[in-house]
């Protein structure tokens, strides 16, 4: 793990097995040189400088204050920074377990792995199929631990497109450059390698590089000219790294005329365009490991490209480039510099920057499996902070940006009325991480632990969306209150199966409380305004404009795992229309447009109106549509000759009437009194913050405006 500028080595819990997923037990990975060293760095550097590279970040940073304050910022980025990054890309083991919908990999199976935040450094790593390759008979696996650096290689020059005879320039004789000298000599070219270390230099020639150039070589420019008869090289593979743009230049004045380059390392890009233009030269970006990379929908969930159309996936990269180096056409033994023990990580890293020469590749080894040593899903804190005598205990299920930066901060400052004790995440690193930072006593990817843990009160569940009823459910069977943010469910199944679980239990004396995070209605303002509209003596007319960003098409939330901006936002503002009314909902309709083009969807852009038994009408516009430097929530309420206007949680007005508004400066939108609530519910086993009626109100609205926004009303 890169922790502040540092390799760092903890015990965190192992991950749990998922559809389309295998765990695999490492036996070694390897360190990216380039990559790892400069996430290193990177992780050094103070936050203020990084803003300044990256202006953008600061205007993030200015909204996060002017939203959510300095406290709730800084709350954030302290969690980030002090959770640290598993790093590392690269690995190969053996299958210990296999998730559901995989068929073709079994328990046993040596398999090698990529991707960052999957086969990072770890004894035990959890792997989408699309990320793993069988590992041929006959290799070790220090050699196929290299196969993402591999896939990388091969795919630069699968884009480069060599044909035999033609002579090639490889820029930068790193591990990725040493790799691709030998495919491209695999393909039958001619290679001229250049790189500022000769003794890289040296190493390339020694495997079968015909021609290398180090910096007391000269014009190196010149030196291509005459080595190819004046042609130039037919193309030019860059793999170096450097923040200069001179390499890019250089190359194309490398090239013959109609030649091309492809950029596989990270260079400076600022072109000039007279180096392509006269030559009418390609300029082609290699996407890392092939097809298939940084596609959510291959790598996530698993769905391959057909081969009759997409021939060389990221998935058959790696298989070809683990095939070409057990048949003996690529050489990967003398490129490894040295092994290092897991527990020895800081060593390592400190002989990439110590060392002379400069290694070009360096593993990690694990610890051998054994059948008394299980993976470890369960990981304690030795800095557990005790609580207050009458506490509620605690278990935070998804540790994620909403969570760090919202509820544990505020449980933090509400000691006396919780105890965080458990952090349950997907990835150990987050768990052992966050709980370490506040103080819990243990960590674990199991959700089962908690339920069996008679120590815990109070269920915090904050996963994706998909996962809340299921999970609020079982920590109901098991005993435990549940706060699960919302929505608190995706689908009349799952909502029913919460109904039906409470009146089941509807005769005994204190069952569990559940609370879905609808905060609005705790806010200063929600309950200001109810206030206002307590004693009035005719129905109101809420109209509530939600000014929501933009969400690209392919992101998580438009998902199954999200289920959409209607079922996993606008709940929110359907509770907040049944705390203001306090009726219950007689008729629900919707509206979406359908936009021109696919940039939007109908989903994202609807207005829902409904109205109540007690005689109030309410609409929500919800759009995407809209630019995010304008405020993202308004609502107005007309009633009894007063309109009451909310702007952001920020400021509120009325219109018609003495009574005095609100004004604060930072939005306040209820987390904190929610916990409070929540806390004398539990505490004193009086009424529920928010009735189970009035939460399954508001869900039902959503499921109830879904099929106007899909077509199916």
């Amino acid at each position: 793990m890169i922790k502040r500028g540092q390799a760092v080595v903890e015990e965190v819990p192992a991950p749990v097995v998922e559809p389309g997923t295998v765990l695999v037990r490492v036996d070694r990975s390897c360190i990216s040189v380039g990559t790892e060293l400069s996430g290193m760095r990177s992780s050094a550097t103070p936050l203020w400088q990084r803003a300044v590279r990256q202006p953008s970040r600061v205007m993030e940073l200015v909204d996060s204050v002017a939203t959510q304050g300095i406290t709730a910022t800084r709350n954030r980025i302290e969690g980030k920074l002090a959770a640290g990054e598993p790093t590392g890309y690269s690995a190969a083991g053996t299958v210990i377990e296999v998730g559901d919908g995989i068929a073709d990999l079994r328990v046993g199976d040596r398999v090698a792995c990529a991707g960052a935040g999957e086969a990072h450094h770890a004894e035990v790593i959890r792997v989408s199929r699309n990320l793993v390759a069988p590992i041929p008979a006959g290799l070790g696996f220090a050699e196929a631990s290299t196969v993402t650096l591999g896939a990388i290689a091969l795919q630069g020059v699968r884009r480069a497109q060599p044909t035999l005879g033609e002579t090639f320039v490889v820029i930068g004789l790193g591990i990725l450059g040493q790799l691709t000298a030998q495919l491209l000599r695999a393909n039958g070219c001619r290679i001229i390698g250049m790189d500022l270390d000769p003794e890289r230099v040296r190493v390339a020639v020694g495997l079968g590089m015909e021609i290398g150039l180090g910096p007391d070589d000269g014009d190196a420019i010149a030196h291509v000219g005459r080595l190819t008869g004046g042609i130039g090289a037919d193309g030019v593979i860059i793999t170096a790294a450097t923040s200069s743009d001179e390499v890019v230049s250089t190359a194309f004045r490398m090239c013959r005329k109609k030649g091309r380059v492809v950029l596989v390392g990270s260079v400076g890009l600022d072109l000039d365009r007279e180096d392509l233009y006269r030559k009418e030269l390609d300029f082609f970006i290699s996407s890392s490991y092939g097809p298939g990379r940084y596609d959510p929908d291959y790598e996530r969930d698993g769905h391959d490209y057909p081969i009759g159309y997409v021939r060389w996936t990221e998935n058959r990269n790696m298989a070809e480039y683990l095939r070409l180096v057990a048949g003996g056409h690529v050489t990967v033994t003398p490129l490894i510099h040295a092994t290092h023990r897991v527990e020895d990580a800081a060593e390592a890293y400190a002989s990439l920057t110590s060392e002379t020469p400069r290694p070009l590749t360096v593993l990690l080894s694990y610890p051998t499996a054994t059948e008394d040593r299980p993976a470890a899903r369960l990981i304690s804190n030795p800095q557990v902070r005790p609580g207050a005598a009458r506490a509620i205990r605690v278990a935070l299920v998804g540790a994620g940006g909403f969570a760090k930066g919202m509820h544990l901060p505020n449980i933090q400052l509400l000691s006396d009325e919780y105890q965080l004790r458990a952090v349950v995440s997907r990835t150990g690193h987050n768990a052992a991480a966050t709980a370490t930072q506040y103080g819990a006593a243990y960590s674990t990817t199991e959700f089962e632990r908690v339920l069996d843990d008679p120590e815990i009160d109070l269920v915090l569940i904050a996963t994706r969306h998909d996962l809340h009823a299921t999970l609020a459910l079982a920590a109901l069977e098991h005993g435990k209150h549940v706060l699960v943010e919302k929505p608190l469910a995706l689908t009349r199944e799952g909502l029913d199966g919460i109904i039906d679980f409470y009146a089941r239990v509807s005769a005994t004396a204190s069952p569990s409380v559940l609370l879905t995070g609808f905060n609005r209605r705790f806010s200063a303002y929600g309950r200001r305004i109810a206030e206002l509209t307590q004693s009035r003596s005719n129905p109101m007319i809420l109209d509530y404009r939600m000014n929501a960003a933009y969400i690209a098409p392919g992101d998580w939330v438009h998902g199954t795992e999200g289920g959409g901006r209607n079922r996993g936002e606008a709940c929110h503002i359907y509770d907040l229309f049944t705390y203001l009314t306090g009726g219950h909902v007689t008729d629900v309709q919707a509206r979406t447009i359908r936009p021109a083009t696919g940039y939007y969807g109908r989903a994202d852009n609807f207005v829902a109106t409904m109205g109540f038994d007690e005689g109030s009408l309410a609409t929500l516009t919800y759009t995407a549509l809209g630019s995010k430097d304008h405020p993202k929530e308004q609502l107005e309420v007309f009633v009894d000759g007063k309109v009451i206007v909310l702007d952001d949680y920020r400021k509120l007005t009325v219109a018609g009437a003495s009574s005095r508004g609100l004004t604060s400066q930072v939005a306040d939108k209820g987390q904190k009194d929610e916990l409070r609530a929540l806390a004398r519910a539990i505490r004193d086993g009086g009424e529920w913050p928010i009735p189970l009626w009035q939460q399954v109100q508001a869900t039902e609205i959503a499921l109830a405006v879904e099929p106007f926004l899909t077509g199916d009303p």
